[in-house]
């Protein structure tokens, strides 16, 4: 069923008052007439305390359990929302796990005096971005906050995945001389997200890669069945995950500046503000380790999604100085790309 395209008539113009939250008519009449109908699907239905979901969808694989929470400001920039962030960002975090999304819930946390209008947006988004990656909003909750004591809104939303039986993938299945692959562009999130917060006058031409990645995880385990291991690079960007792979391994890593993939007006913007590629957010980007006999068959599969089309390999995995990761520059020298003791932009996702 496709959801409703406009916001139900005698909602306009309303705002969401405490009553919303409070369990009673009103939290009811939200719920079935503008929650249940943007989602709506056999096992949401019921609109019981929980979703009774079939153990046979595992297929004789493994179970597989995330959960994460979105507060990110403004609510919209250019190429995506809160809602579309709530539902890639867990759908990718089963998918980077080996596992094939299937089920999540949403939690809203909404702040009293919220428009109507503005909550509909981010549920259809949320529903737009389910739809792409052929997963479900089966179950959720919704609580309402005094006005000032929120930011409009919180998603939180869990997700179930199967992982296929004999898919494996972890720090501890990684080699010396295995090849680190991205799939694109690195700090476009972060970017687009730092252009749309009115303090700032910038005028940047970069989208948001907010996309759901389990379509394309799956190419690239068709393509390189022993990929070693994923990671999709959100907060902190890449330099975090590196640097938490090669501490989780006991390996070094090396990457080669030149191969590192930023679009122009991303560099540009960083170099301007003082921000590092490497360390920005990203929604619709992961790193994979590939053993260096699949790499090349692996960014064939990878360039061959829409997904995947800058895919490039940007690092090898060494034995030399484990636990820590170094970037060798265009000039032939390496220096250590270490962990932030913060977050270079809050409120990202």
């Amino acid at each position: 069923m496709s959801p409703p395209e406009t916001l139900p008539a005698r909602w306009q113009g309303k705002t969401i008052t405490l009553a919303h939250g409070a369990g009673g008519r009103a939290m009811r009449e939200l719920i079935t007439e503008l929650v249940r109908p943007v989602f709506e699907n056999p096992l949401l239905a019921p609109l019981e305390d929980q979703a009774r979901i079939d153990p046979a969808v595992l297929d004789g694989g493994q179970l597989a359990f995330t959960t994460d929470s979105y507060v990110v400001s403004p609510l919209a920039f250019a190429g995506g929302d809160i809602g579309r962030l709530a539902v890639c960002g867990t759908v990718n975090d089963l998918a980077v796990g080996g596992a094939r999304p299937l089920y999540l819930s949403c939690g809203l946390i909404l702040e009293e005096g919220l428009p109507l209008e503005t909550l509909f947006e981010v549920l259809r988004s949320m529903r737009r971005a389910a739809d792409e990656a052929s997963v479900s909003i089966v179950t959720g909750d919704t609580k309402v906050v005094g006005r000032g004591s929120g930011d409009q809104v919180f998603i939180n939303t869990a997700g179930i995945g199967a992982i296929p039986p004999g898919r494996a993938t972890g720090p501890a299945q990684v080699r010396a001389g295995d090849r680190l692959v991205v799939n694109g562009t690195l700090g476009d999130h972060g970017i687009a997200v730092l252009a749309a917060r009115n303090e700032l006058a910038l005028q940047i031409p970069v989208e948001s890669d907010s996309a759901p990645l389990n379509g394309l995880v799956e190419a690239m385990f068709a393509a390189a069945p022993q990929l070693r291991w994923l990671r999709d690079a959100t907060r902190g960007g890449l330099a975090t995950i590196a640097n938490e792979f090669a501490q989780e391994g006991g390996f070094g890593l090396l990457l080669d500046e030149l191969a590192l993939p930023v679009r122009d007006p991303v560099r540009g913007a960083c170099e301007i503000l003082g921000l590092d590629p490497l360390y920005l957010a990203n929604e619709g980007k992961l790193a994979a380790i590939v053993p260096a006999a699949q790499c090349e068959a692996l960014l064939a599969a990878m360039r061959a999604h829409p997904l995947g089309r800058e895919a490039c390999a940007v690092g090898e995995v060494r034995e030399a100085s484990p636990g820590r990761v170094a970037v060798r520059s265009r000039f032939g020298g390496e220096r250590i790309l270490d962990l932030l003791l913060g977050e270079q932009l809050p409120r990202i996702c």
